[in-house]
C-alpha cells in the first residue's frame, strides 16, 4: 500500500492486450500520446507491443494501481525469434501503412518519411543474444518505487531462468534519465544516438540510450554493494 493505493504487479494476461496497446499510444511521445506525431495508434501498438503480448506473453509484467493497468513492461528472451517476428512484420507494417498513407495528417505522413529515411540509421546498437526490455508507465504511475519493483519483477524472473545479461534502450531528454541514474540501479550506459523526429516539436534534444545489467553480478535494480 502507498498513500491509500494498492500496487499489484502481475504477469501479463491475454485479457490485458487491448489495455497494454492503449497505454503504449498513450505513453508513446516522451510519455505523452502519441496522436500529435502519428496518429495511427493501430499500427503504433502493433510495432512495438504484438511481439510480447501475442509471441512471448510469458515475458511481459503489468502494474496494477487499484485495479487498474497503469503501466507495463516487456521483454524477451528469445532475441532471434524476436528479431525474426520483427522483419516480417516490418514487411507487414509497410504494406499496411503505404495503404493508409493518403489519409494520413502532415504529421503522421512526416513520422512515416522519417521512419523511412532516417529512423534506422539513429537506432544505437544493441548487444546480440541478449534479453531486453522496455517499460512505460502513465504519468500517475511514474515513481520511483514503481519503476524499479516492476524492473526487478522481470530482472529476477530472468535469472531465475538463467540468463545472464539483460539491455534496454531507454529514451533520454533533459534530466530524465540520466547516465548516473542507470549506474545507481547497476545498469552500464553502452551508447546513445539522438532522435531527430523530436527537433521540431520539443525544445531540447532527445537521445535513444542502449543500457545493459549483469545479472549474475546482481538480479535487482541497484548496484552492487561494494
Amino acid at each position: 500500500m502507498t498513500a491509500g493505493k494498492q500496487l499489484v504487479i502481475r504477469k501479463f494476461k491475454p485479457a490485458d492486450r487491448a489495455r497494454v496497446r492503449e497505454l503504449c499510444c498513450a505513453t508513446g511521445f516522451l510519455g505523452n500520446p502519441i496522436d500529435p506525431v502519428f496518429e495511427d495508434r493501430e499500427l503504433f501498438a502493433d510495432y512495438l507491443t504484438a511481439y510480447y503480448t501475442d509471441w512471448e506473453p510469458e515475458s511481459s509484467f503489468v502494474l496494477l494501481v487499484n485495479g487498474d493497468i497503469r503501466g507495463y513492461l516487456m521483454g524477451s528472451r528469445f532475441p532471434f525469434r524476436q528479431q525474426c517476428y520483427a522483419f516480417y512484420q516490418n514487411i507487414s507494417l509497410f504494406l499496411r501503412g503505404t495503404l493508409r498513407y493518403p489519409r494520413y495528417n502532415a504529421a503522421s505522413k512526416k513520422f512515416v518519411q522519417w521512419i523511412l529515411r532516417t529512423a534506422w540509421r539513429e537506432v544505437p546498437a544493441a548487444p546480440r543474444r541478449t534479453a531486453h526490455f522496455h517499460i512505460n508507465l502513465l504519468p500517475d504511475a511514474r515513481q520511483l518505487a514503481t519503476s524499479r519493483a516492476l524492473t526487478d519483477s522481470y530482472l529476477k524472473y530472468l535469472h531465475d531462468l538463467g540468463e545472464k545479461r539483460v539491455y534496454g534502450q531507454m529514451v533520454v531528454f533533459e534530466d530524465r534519465r540520466g547516465e548516473k541514474m542507470f549506474e545507481r540501479y547497476g545498469f552500464k550506459v553502452l551508447n546513445k544516438s539522438e532522435i531527430t523526429k523530436y527537433r521540431d516539436i520539443h525544445p531540447h534534444p532527445v537521445y535513444l540510450c542502449t543500457v545493459i545489467k549483469d545479472l549474475d553480478e546482481n538480479n535487482q535494480c541497484y548496484a552492487k554493494a561494494t
